[in-house]
């Protein structure tokens, strides 16, 4: 049979590209390898790292700690039990939304492995090894990545783990180091540390979060060494062990750490090995990333598209999810307008770090004449009714048309607070909104007032 778009894949960006086909009345089907709908976002990635999360804060008691001191906990022992319990509820729910959501949009989905044949025509190929062969006018590549599995590290799954399999550790351990300072070694890192595990954090580079304004890095750091946890940056990793009784991590510099286990988290690769692209003729790069034309999603293939995580930065499931809508709108030959610049970025660490526009380094290097704006979250008083006593709010705005170029955050909701920021600079505001508006008191938001006054203040009327 033969469909107007197949999408391999069923994550973020498949998932959209697959109903926004369907809403232009196209014929629509969705091939996944998994064992259900969701792709990486749901079942190994997204979702997971971001219930863990919740799960560990609730219980706990981390976001009560301002009040109760470090000791605070309120639930004794935690196990691993406990938190995957909550896991399997959450992603049960987003399977459930996902195949209602193409049943009600007559999408057809099918499990199996795919190979291009040619540039309308693939074979799939299920796991009890039936085939067949389907034809498409347009395709979406949406098979997103998997861990970086280096040939000379020892992946054991006893004391060795990449971030897929860390959802499959059977108890908590008791010492961690985690090798990578990227994304998710960062969320992975302070997560463990917020259930009091102690934390080492190796990164070969001098910096993490390199896309990152450096004052909210700055300060992230600051409070992870507070609460205990080990940074070592610039800090190569000559050679890993996994021993019976420990696993060692051997620095380039000649120091060893031992941890129970270890979570090496240093990049992604591409899922593309199987999917035959030197068939139709289309390259991915040493990381399994294949290069698209960043407006409309074309490979060097014109009917055959790529979104989400396996075209590389930034690999956020919103981004993806947008990637994915464009892809097959300019598929069909709907024109939309064209995307606003900036969009935000959330990192779910503990604790969490949002950002939108420009950060202070790359408005200083553009030339522009700037003021900046802080407000820290305990000048709120919803601050103190939280007893949140870190994280803080900064907004760059332009000094000449007094527009707002960034808004950076690190703190207690940071990704939910940043798309006011966001807002505001996509629909050219400027430090007189923060003045002049009103916002509901006592909430973090009102954090924003705080910081455009502080600006204001300094920027002259």
């Amino acid at each position: 049979m033969d469909y107007d778009m197949l999408v391999i894949g069923s994550g973020p960006s498949g998932r959209r590209a697959a109903v926004q086909s369907a809403k232009l009345g196209k014929s629509v089907l969705v091939v996944d390898r998994g064992r259900r709908l969701g792709g990486v976002s749901v079942h190994t990635g997204t979702i997971p790292s971001k219930t863990l999360r919740e799960t560990v804060l609730n219980l706990s008691g981390w976001r009560e700690r301002g009040f109760y001191g470090r000791g605070y906990r309120v639930k004794q022992d935690i196990s691993v039990g406990d938190l995957i319990e909550r896991l399997h509820k959450t992603l049960d729910h987003e399977v459930e939304v996902l195949q209602h959501q193409f049943m009600r949009n007559t999408v057809k989905s099918a499990r199996a492995s795919v190979k291009f044949l040619g540039p309308n025509k693939v074979s799939l190929t299920s796991d009890n090894g039936d085939y067949s062969e389907v034809g498409f006018a347009n395709a979406l590549i949406a098979v997103g990545t998997r861990p970086h599995r280096p040939r000379d590290v020892p992946f054991d799954k006893t004391r060795i783990f990449d971030s897929d399999e860390m959802l499959e550790l059977d108890h908590l351990p008791r010492t961690l180091t985690v090798i990578g300072g990227g994304v998710i070694g960062v969320e992975y890192a302070t997560i463990f540390s917020a259930l009091d595990v102690p934390v080492t954090l190796v990164e070969p580079r001098n910096s993490i979060l390199d896309f990152v304004d450096r004052e909210i890095v700055d300060d992230f750091i600051h409070q992870m060494r507070d609460r205990g946890m080990t940074i070592r940056l610039g800090s190569a990793v000559k050679e890993i062990r996994s021993k019976p009784e420990a696993a060692e991590v051997e620095l380039a510099d000649g120091r060893t750490i031992r941890s129970e286990v270890v979570l090496y988290a240093a990049g992604r690769t591409g899922n593309v090995g199987s999917l035959g692209l030197d068939v139709v003729g289309i390259e991915a790069d040493s990381r399994g990333r294949i290069k698209v034309d960043p407006q409309t999603f074309q490979t060097s293939v014109p009917n055959i598209y790529a979104a989400g995580d396996v075209i590389g930065f930034p690999s956020l499931a919103s981004t993806s999810m947008e990637q994915g809508r464009v892809a097959a709108c300019h598929a069909f030959g709907v024109t939309l307008p064209p995307p606003p610049e900036t969009f935000p970025y959330g990192i779910y660490a503990v604790p969490e770090i949002s950002t939108v526009g420009q950060s202070e380094e790359q408005v200083r290097e553009s030339g522009a004449a700037y003021e900046v704006g802080v407000a820290r979250f305990r000048e709120t008083s919803r601050g103190h009714i939280m007893g949140v006593n870190t994280g803080f709010l900064k907004l760059l705005f332009s000094i000449e048309t007094r527009r707002l170029l960034g808004a950076h955050i690190v703190g207690e909701g940071a990704t939910e607070l940043i798309h006011i920021g966001q807002a505001v600079i996509n629909l050219g505001g400027t430090v007189d909104f923060f003045v002049n508006n009103t916002f509901n008191y006592p909430t973090l938001a009102e954090a924003y007032k705080i910081a455009g006054l502080d600006a204001w203040n300094r920027m002259g009327r």
